[in-house]
C-alpha cells in the first residue's frame, strides 16, 4: 500500500530541508505526541546510517518501531526504512526547486507486509486509505504553511 502528499512551499528548497532535515527537532516533536524514542547509532552529523527505535501506542496496542536512514541528498532527498513486526515501510521525502523562493516537497510512504500477522494489519490499512492519505495531506499542508510563516526559523 502506497500513500502520497505532495505540497508547494513559498520558501528556498535549502530552508525547507533544513526544517526537514532537524533531527533533534523531529525527535523531540515525537516525544511530545508520546513516543519512546531513542537513538540507536552515535553519529554527530546526519547521514545514512542514523537509526531510531520508537515505541507507541496505536489503536490501544503499544507498538515499537526501528527506523534507518538509508539516503540524505541535500537539498534533495531523504529516504527512511522501517520495520515493526512483519510490517515494513519506505518512506521518501523529496524537494524540488520550481523558483527560488517556491519548492515542491512529495513524501511517498510504501507499506508491504513479511507476515501473515502483518498482512491482517496492512489490509485493515486499506480499508482507512482514503481516510490515511487524508490525514498525510492534511499534515503536509499544515507543515508547508508553518514553514512559509518562519516558524522553524533559528533566531
Amino acid at each position: 500500500m502506497q500513500l502520497t502528499a505532495r505540497e508547494d512551499i513559498a520558501a528556498p528548497i535549502e530552508e525547507v530541508f533544513a526544517v526537514l532535515s532537524d533531527f533533534p527537532r523531529v525527535e523531540a516533536a515525537a516525544g511530545r505526541r508520546g513516543a519512546d524514542l531513542r537513538r540507536l547509532d552515535d553519529r554527530s552529523e546526519p547521514g545514512p546510517g542514523m537509526a531510531w527505535a520508537a515505541e507507541f501506542t496505536l489503536q490501544g496496542a503499544r507498538r515499537a518501531v526501528e527506523t534507518e536512514l538509508v539516503a540524505f541528498e541535500p537539498p534533495q532527498q531523504i529516504r527512511l526504512q522501517s520495520r515493526s513486526g512483519g510490517l515494513q515501510a519506505a518512506s521518501a521525502i523529496e524537494l524540488q526547486l520550481l523558483a527560488p523562493r517556491l519548492t515542491r516537497l512529495a513524501i511517498s510512504i510504501d507499506l508491504a507486509s513479511k507476515t501473515i500477522g502483518a498482512r491482517v494489519l496492512l489490509q485493515t490499512l486499506r480499508l482507512a486509505h482514503h481516510r490515511l492519505a487524508d490525514q498525510l495531506e492534511t499534515s503536509v499542508a499544515r507543515l508547508a504553511r508553518e514553514i512559509e510563516a518562519g516558524r522553524f526559523r533559528q533566531g
